[in-house]
């Protein structure tokens, strides 16, 4: 879990603090405040004179940037996501296909459980239908763009096998990603952790790095 999600004393300071004229509010301090009041009263309580209120900015302020709660909180997925894939992938491993398995794996496992991820699957789920049916989405697509990196330099370290990487990098993704939208429901697990989903995830891991090895033959050009 993030650590700005627990340092809420962090996030007092940062509202305590006066914004001069003219100057640009910082849009973290507001994700901040919206990031407390969906842990607090859940995305579907939340208003926009509440964040307002909650991140001490007019309400005009908001709509400049969203258009409403749900835009907010599609924005703060964004972040608390992004920050995920750029901390859970290892760099202590040898090969690329074994730092993007782990860090496929570690991802999906930390989405699952994230407190924001579960508090609006718990009381507001039709916020993530459209990236499930409809669009790909800002998160995602970062996470996709984060795979194709990864990809080429396996391509690079043959370590992956040699074929168009952002089809690699789609197949990869929807495995994955079943795992955070799916697996739970699955295992019937209310939290998005246990043995069960572990048992799970190792297969994951399995499967992902079966798919991605070069064939015996080695890497095809």
């Amino acid at each position: 879990m993030p650590e700005r999600l627990n340092a809420r004393s962090d996030l007092e300071r940062v509202r305590a603090q006066p914004t001069a004229s003219g100057k640009a509010i910082p849009e973290d301090r507001i994700l901040d405040a919206a990031a407390d009041a969906v842990l607090e009263v859940g995305p579907d309580r939340l208003t926009m004179a509440d964040l307002a209120v909650r991140a001490g900015v007019a309400r005009g302020t908001l709509y400049r940037r969203w258009e409403n709660v749900r835009a907010v909180v599609a924005a703060l997925l964004t972040r608390e996501w992004a920050r995920v894939v750029a901390e859970s992938v290892p760099q202590d491993l040898p090969t690329a296909r074994e730092r993007l398995v782990a860090g496929a794996v570690t991802t999906i496992t930390t989405i699952r459980a994230h407190p924001i991820h579960r508090a609006i699957v718990e009381s507001d789920p039709d916020l993530l239908v459209p990236y499930v049916f409809q669009r790909l989405g800002r998160a995602p697509a970062h996470m996709l763009s984060t795979l194709e990196e990864g990809l080429r330099a396996g391509h690079a370290d043959g370590s992956v096998e040699r074929i168009d990487p952002l089809l690699q990098a789609r197949t990869v993704l929807l495995l994955a990603w079943s795992f955070v939208v799916t697996a739970p429901a699955v295992v019937g697990s209310s939290t998005g952790a246990g043995p069960e989903l572990d048992a799970l995830d190792a297969q994951l891991a399995l499967a992902l790095d079966q798919y991605l090895s070069p064939g015996p033959e080695g890497p095809r050009a």
